[in-house]
C-alpha cells in the first residue's frame, strides 16, 4: 500500500546514484553514504545521473518498499545539500513540489508529459 505522507522525514541521497541497484543495494548507500539506518521508518530519495529518474525506499510493517519515477520530459531540481546530516533533508512538500515539477513563481512550472488516460464509458 502506499503508505508515505507528511509526517515522515524524507532524506535526498547526496550524489549521483546508479539507478540499477534494487532494495538492498540502496540501503548499503544509506548506510555507508548517509550514516542512517533504513529501517527506522524514514523515507530515503536517490536521484539518477540525468535526473529523470528516482527511486524512494522505506520500512514498512512486513518488509522494504520501493517506489520509482521517471520523467519523461524534464529533469528533477535537487534542494540544498545538509552537511549536518550528510543528504538533503527534506518535507514531504519538498518531495511534492520536486516530483511534480513546481517552481516558486506560480507562472511557471518545470515541463512535464501528462499521462495519456483512456475515457470508460460505462
Amino acid at each position: 500500500m502506499f503508505c508515505l505522507n507528511d509526517t515522515m522525514r524524507y532524506y535526498l541521497c547526496p550524489g549521483k546514484t546508479d539507478m540499477r541497484k534494487g532494495i538492498s543495494s540502496l540501503c548499503g548507500l544509506v548506510h555507508d553514504r548517509m550514516g542512517q539506518e533504513v529501517k527506522n521508518g524514514d523515507v530515503f530519495i536517490f536521484i539518477g545521473r540525468d535526473r529523470n529518474l528516482m527511486k524512494l525506499i522505506h520500512a514498512e510493517d512486513g518488509g522494504m518498499v520501493l517506489y520509482a519515477k521517471r520523467l519523461e520530459a524534464g529533469r528533477f531540481k535537487i534542494p540544498s545539500y545538509d552537511p549536518t546530516t550528510r543528504s538533503y533533508q527534506m518535507e514531504w512538500r519538498d518531495l511534492v513540489v520536486m516530483v511534480e515539477g513546481i517552481r516558486e513563481d506560480p507562472e511557471q512550472r518545470l515541463r512535464r508529459l501528462r499521462a495519456q488516460r483512456k475515457e470508460y464509458i460505462v
